[in-house]
């Protein structure tokens, strides 16, 4: 189980966070906010080489190490947020990590909900990514995610096939939504533990995210999409997380092409917060860059476990 400092943090979330999203009405008003800033913060700015250009009339990222470093794997990293919150200074700060190794790390700020939907977010995405395989090697393209992210970056993966453009070197994701509909039998046992996602509000931003198509979609649900042919995929999620369900579905669907870390207690995105639990996940999360960045031999991570601590 989790530690001392995890515990602390759950209570916080569950004050602060959960009781923000637990209607859908209070989630009607939390989209109704503006977005927020986008821009990478100043400390980001002083470390690493940071510029933005449009593509299709949304802004993305590129932060690299500064001049003079060797650019390793180039990482998409899709932000979290219920697919209507800007991305935060936790993405930025796990951003700088990747680029800390020597990676490149492309950030698209895809349009959000209520003002769009996912059918704006596709074509976005596949053309950030058409723009990153003109510079890099397919074998050395990650594309990641948390949350919202994690399921913009499975659907983007599942969507290649289609468009004619090949899959990257591996997928990290991160507590992905991998059914939007919610209707797991085992979310009822888990949504009295889970201290930050509320049902109610994750299904009312799911279904403006989903413009008034079925929330079953596989290009909303990737859990209904295809598995075959998958790149290498790194799944994490805590056993205290609404969405964990799902995940385990979706692992034992997918196979071998999915390693599962779950951890027991564990709430969403627990790689991204500081507490003990994310250490052993960022580890295995840049062993696991590395070994697409071209420039050594780095061995490929241990398999983890799939319960418990990892």
């Amino acid at each position: 189980m989790v530690g001392r400092r995890s515990r602390a943090v759950s209570v916080y979330l569950r004050l602060s966070r959960k009781r923000g999203m637990d209607t859908a009405e209070k989630a009607r008003v939390a989209m109704a906010e503006p977005p927020g800033d986008h821009a990478p913060p100043r400390g980001l700015r002083r470390r690493y080489s940071i510029a933005c250009r449009t593509v299709g009339g949304f802004p993305s990222y590129t932060v690299m190490p500064r001049a003079g470093r060797e650019s390793g794997a180039a990482v998409i990293y899709l932000h979290g947020g219920s697919f209507f919150r800007e991305i935060s200074w936790w993405h930025w700060r796990f951003i700088g990590r990747l680029a800390a190794a020597g990676h490149r790390v492309e950030v698209p700020i895809y349009p959000l909900a209520p003002r769009h939907t996912y059918r704006d977010a596709r074509p976005y995405l596949t053309e950030v990514y058409r723009d990153v395989l003109s510079e890099f090697d397919p074998a050395r393209v990650v594309v990641a995610g948390d949350s919202a992210g994690g399921t913009l970056a499975l659907t983007l993966a599942q969507s290649l096939p289609e468009t004619g453009l090949p899959a990257p070197a591996r997928l990290i994701l991160l507590s992905p939504c991998l059914d939007m509909r919610l209707s797991n039998p085992e979310i009822d046992r888990v949504e009295a533990v889970d201290p930050w996602l509320a049902r109610p509000g994750l299904l009312e931003a799911g279904r403006v995210w989903a413009g008034g198509d079925a929330l079953g979609l596989p290009e909303l649900s990737p859990i209904n999409g295809p598995l075959d042919g998958l790149p290498p995929t790194d799944l994490y999620m805590g056993t205290h997380d609404i969405l964990h369900p799902d995940a385990r579905l979706f692992a034992e669907r997918a196979g071998s092409a999915v390693r599962f870390t779950e951890v027991a207690g564990a709430f969403h995105v627990y790689p991204l917060v500081p507490v003990p639990e994310a250490g052993p996940a960022i580890r295995a999360i840049l062993a696991a860059v590395a070994h697409c960045d071209g420039r050594s031999a780095a061995p490929e991570p241990e398999p983890r476990p799939r319960h418990g601590n990892s």
